[in-house]
């Protein structure tokens, strides 16, 4: 990969030719974990100006309906989490001189708090070719990273790195966008979808539970509208109503008629055809899904066919992949091979490694693998060879079936599609997926070496080193991932896990660390970054007690009285669980502890003695943690998802939801700084 210093730059058919389709991606980590940016792109004409409020592209906007720019959101990273964006130079219209890829903070956060600013650019196949970092960040809230630039035919990447301390609004203005400055920090109300008519009977979200729907919708926040600095835009599209229609049928027993049935399908094999027929064919069908879920794979956006069970020639014996995609446009053909998996089955290495060697033989771009687990940095699924002497590159893409699950939540309940029947064909594909008998319900197996390892930290006899602990520490991460997923598509907000890491951490090495950890500690931690969330979500599955906790630091606001703070966290909890854990913090200790049962009548409790100074309070909830490796009744991975949503819907939407209602004069509570 070559490093750009900045100012320079380079132009991309130098780099090699698969440049018509690249992929920019933006990082920075943070000490504290609670670092974040807001990635935006502009398209500028001769004059420098945006043609029109269109050409600029946030999280509120996300697209071009040329296919030109896509934001694919926010990807987890060892050492933090990496904005990607797809670009299709191809597709940009000709009155388009540069691509501007821009970043901006928000309530008063400047970029030199965080670190290991950092832009890389990389071919459609992944492979990076270009870097720049960023070294000289301060007080500025919105930085340009980059732009990509015409020379007559060519386009050109110059690294800029020029950050405005008057943040996004000012960097927008210089550039022809008209800021409403009626509200407060240049911000206003972009309505992202236009939504179908409700009916009155109340419908929590799809698979979500219905404690958690029910507090999730009491914040009294609608998920399809975001507060956004910048320009309105006008875009009408289509969700899914939050309540359903009222059923006709005479009793509950009778059930609603399907287009995609699962309850016949008995073998693995049978799962794995209905599977990919059915996801292939509602990406043909609808072109949001169809383009999200392959752009990030280096596919342009275009005229999308699928096809499933192609014979294709191998040697002596003809093999069959799951799946064909191709997208034409422009005359040009992107095509990649499918190999699904589902109801937990693995991967097979000379399986993929076959489809591998078809597809450059064959001039396909990509195989793209599909299954229940979810891909790790540095951790691969399978392990292929690739021949350095083919010219032709052939990109290895891995998918979760939750992270299609995810994409498709978003579209139908916050983002919008482009009609109603687009609406009701990703609903059913939902329903699918998160039918009992699909097959594809995601991460649901912690893996062999789970139980053993319970049971030597229960006896005491785990040792640092052992190879079966770095299989767990792998397993949770990818468990806590889709929880991530879930989360962001049932609450319409970005979840990511927290990574404590320095970029250029060896993914190993830190797994390693982590595994000596578990085997010392018996604890397993992750924390999540929820946007809208005041701080970040602990979580801590103790496998000496068999118990997990789930938590959240907040801290008092400045300037206030001791007793005022924590009369004020009694008020924000008034609908909390009675058997919240609450502890004071304080500097240098711990500070008094106990339930909310019993400080709610003696809130004075709370306050530390001594004089001690006062920071803030952590709140917690614990459940006993499950047996099992699997997902079953009482398996480990079911406990950590119902323990993760009783705590947002008991206490964190609380919080939200105190903070936000009308007439509410209390000041809210902070996020506690953590690091």
């Amino acid at each position: 990969m070559r490093e750009m210093a900045k100012g320079s730059n380079v132009g991309l058919a130098a780099l090699g030719d698969e440049t018509g389709s690249v992929i920019v991606s933006l990082r920075w980590s943070s000490a504290a974990g609670d670092g974040d940016a807001d990635v935006s792109v502009l398209l500028l004409d001769g004059d420098g100006k945006v043609r029109g409020d269109s050409d600029f592209f946030f999280y509120n906007n996300p697209a071009a309906a040329d296919g030109s720019v896509q934001l694919l959101g926010k990807t987890p990273t060892d050492s933090g989490s990496e904005d990607r964006i797809s670009l299709d130079l191809t597709a940009v219209p000709q009155d388009v001189e540069r691509i501007v890829v821009a970043a901006s903070r928000y309530g008063g956060s400047c970029f030199g708090e965080l670190d290991d600013l950092r832009v890389t650019l990389a071919d459609r196949s992944g492979e990076a070719l270009l870097g720049f970092s960023i070294t000289d960040a301060g007080v500025e809230s919105a930085f340009i990273f980059s732009e990509l630039y015409r020379r007559g035919e060519e386009w050109k990447f110059r690294a800029i790195g020029q950050g405005y301390e008057t943040g996004l609004a000012g960097l927008a203005t210089d550039f022809g966008i008209d800021i409403d400055d009626e509200s407060d920090d240049d911000a206003v109300e972009v309505p992202a979808v236009e939504q179908v008519p409700k009916s009155d009977e109340p419908r929590p979200p799809a698979a979500f539970p219905t404690e958690v729907a029910s507090k999730v919708q009491s914040t009294g926040v609608e998920p399809t509208t975001k507060r956004v600095p910048g320009p309105r835009t006008a875009k009408k599209k289509v969700t899914l109503p939050k309540v359903a229609k009222k059923s006709l049928a005479e009793n509950d027993s009778w059930r609603p008629a399907r287009l995609l049935p699962a309850p016949s399908l008995k073998s693995d094999k049978e799962r794995e055809l209905r599977a990919t027929s059915v996801l292939l064919s509602v990406m043909a069908e609808v072109p949001e899904l169809g383009r999200r879920l392959t752009a990030a794979f280096g596919a342009p956006a275009g005229r999308m066919q699928t096809f499933t069970e192609v014979t294709l020639p191998h040697g002596d014996t003809p093999k069959r992949p799951d799946g064909v995609i191709r997208v034409e446009r422009a005359g040009k053909l992107w095509t990649a091979l499918v190999e699904t998996k589902t109801n937990g089955n693995p991967l097979k290495p000379d399986q993929v490694q076959n489809y591998m060697d078809i597809a450059a033989r064959r001039g396909y771009e990509a195989v793209i693998t599909l299954s229940n687990d979810v891909a790790l940095e540095g951790s691969p699924l399978v392990d292929v060879r690739t021949d350095g002497r083919r010219k032709h590159k052939v990109a290895l893409w891995h998918l979760s079936w939750a992270e299609v699950a995810h994409q498709a939540q978003m579209l139908i309940r916050h983002e919008g599609v482009g009609n109603a029947a687009h609406a009701w064909l990703l609903q059913e594909l939902l329903h699918y997926l998160q039918h009992e008998n699909s097959g594809c319900h995601g991460f649901q197996n912690m893996g062999p070496a789970w139980v053993p390892v319970r049971n030597g930290i229960d006896s005491e006899t785990l040792c640092q080193g052992d190879q079966r602990a770095v299989e767990v520490v792998e397993s949770w991460e990818r468990l806590i991932r889709q929880v991530c997923l879930r989360l962001g598509g049932e609450l319409g907000q970005k979840a990511l896990p927290v990574q404590r890491a320095k970029r250029g951490t060896d993914p190993h090495s830190r797994r390693t660390v982590l595994a000596d950890r578990l085997c010392d500690e018996g604890r397993l931690t992750a924390e999540l970054r929820i946007d809208g969330t005041p701080g970040i979500l602990a979580i801590t599955a103790d496998l000496r007690t068999a118990r997990l906790r789930t938590s959240i630091e907040i801290q008092a606001p400045d300037g206030s009285y001791p007793l005022t703070s924590a009369k004020r966290l009694i008020r924000l909890l008034a609908e909390a669980p009675a058997d919240l854990h609450v502890e004071t913090l304080v500097e240098g200790g711990n500070g008094p502890r106990g339930t909310l049962e019993r400080l709610r009548p003696e809130p004075a409790d709370m306050l530390p003695k001594g004089g001690t100074q006062m920071t803030g309070f952590r709140l917690s909830l614990f459940k006993g943690m499950g047996a099992t490796r699997g997902s079953a009744e009482s398996g480990f991975i079911r406990s950590v998802d119902e323990s993760v949503d009783r705590f947002y819907a008991s206490v964190v939407a609380q919080l939200i939801s105190f903070e936000r209602r009308p007439g509410s004069r209390a000041q809210p509570m902070e996020p506690a700084a953590v690091g």
